[in-house]
């Protein structure tokens, strides 16, 4: 009975592992105005481990991504885009992080859309 118990817990264990996607698409927005912060938000992106593929939108502030779902998840990829100074819906960017993005950059200020600057 004990070894029946095991089997169906290890059997369950491994099930749970294969559910997590390795390529797993996702996508959300993230606020920013031009050329410069598409640098920085794919950047950011890309840096945190099992970020595959980065792809940030300008008119939409759309981030497309692939992930290894088994390394990463959207909060971890949202820290580190905030702390390079772009907010998300769910974080926003502290102060001194985005005092930190070039001045052209601060989409805080206002609403112009400055994406042929870059």
């Amino acid at each position: 009975m004990k070894r029946a118990i095991f089997g169906l817990v290890l059997l369950f264990i491994t099930a749970m592992s294969y559910a997590q996607d390795k390529n797993k698409k996702m996508s959300f927005e993230v606020d920013g105005k031009c050329e410069m912060c598409k640098m920085r938000i794919e950047k950011a992106a890309l840096g945190v481990k099992g970020v595959k593929y980065a792809l940030w939108d300008i008119p939409s502030h759309t981030l497309s991504l692939i992930v290894d779902e088994r390394k990463t998840d959207a909060m971890v990829i949202k820290t580190a885009l905030v702390n390079v100074g772009h907010d998300t819906k769910e974080l926003k960017a502290t102060e001194e992080a985005y005092a930190g993005i070039h001045p052209c950059c601060k989409y805080r200020e206002d609403n112009t859309d400055d994406s042929n600057k870059h």
